[in-house]
């Protein structure tokens, strides 16, 4: 035993302040030495999730967190989550109809510009991975979270970037939302400072896609979710 410590590779999370990139940041936290990047882009929640990103932060032990603020999705509209006049939409009654189709809140090829910024981080920083809390399993359904997405993302790394050598990983990306529950429970996931809602911003309201999903997740998983909610759980 020298008592010199092996200085630990580096790693960049998009930290969102969400429910994944909690568990991605904790799970982060574990081998590498963690560079958080976290967007503001006009979202309704963005000064929420700014918050619950910092705290996550802060609570998980991140070197760095770059907030980056991008008004492009904001611009270009077309989402419930970032023009107002789009409503965002309670989530189906139907259990087995959340997910069938790309709903409102989809924000147009968002997840396309988070991460070519944080490879961009990645590059300067001479980190090797990018970690995303992309899910497809009991999600809404959007396109940029599937896995065919990230592998055709990385062949664009490879062939964009100085070395080719970074790699975006998407730990969670198969599993059901109630592991990734168990799996934040096991990592000690700060949870209580994380924010999923898609329009609340003291309490979770409850019956957005994202909330319901969220507490699915924790009913299935035996765990009780630490936020707020402006409305009861609905029974599924």
């Amino acid at each position: 035993m020298t008592g010199v410590e092996t200085a630990r590779p580096r790693a960049v999370v998009c930290l969102s302040g969400g429910m994944d990139s909690c568990v991605c940041a904790a799970l982060a936290a574990r081998d590498y030495e963690v560079y958080a990047v976290h967007f503001s882009y006009g979202q309704r929640t963005e000064t929420r999730e700014l918050r619950s990103a910092q705290e996550i932060a802060r609570l998980t032990g991140v070197r760095e967190l770059l907030r980056l603020k991008i008004d492009l999705c904001r611009r270009i509209g077309g989402s419930a989550l970032t023009d107002s006049t789009i409503a965002v939409p309670e989530a189906s009654e139907n259990e087995a109809e959340i997910g069938s189709e790309i709903p409102v809140t989809y924000v147009p090829f968002r997840n396309a510009h988070f991460l070519a910024a944080a490879v961009s981080w990645a590059e300067v920083l001479g980190a090797k991975t990018v970690f995303i809390g992309a899910v497809e399993q009991d999600s809404s359904g959007y396109p940029d979270c599937r896995p065919a997405y990230y592998d055709a993302f990385n062949q664009l790394i490879t062939r964009g970037t100085k070395d080719g050598e970074i790699r975006v990983v998407t730990p969670l990306i198969a599993m059901r939302k109630s592991e990734i529950v168990r799996l934040g429970v096991e990592l000690g996931a700060p949870f209580h400072v994380s924010w999923s809602c898609y329009s609340g911003e003291t309490e979770a309201c409850g019956v957005c896609e994202s909330c319901v999903l969220r507490l699915r997740a924790f009913r299935e998983a035996g765990a009780v979710d630490p936020i707020p909610y402006a409305v009861a759980q609905r029974s599924y």
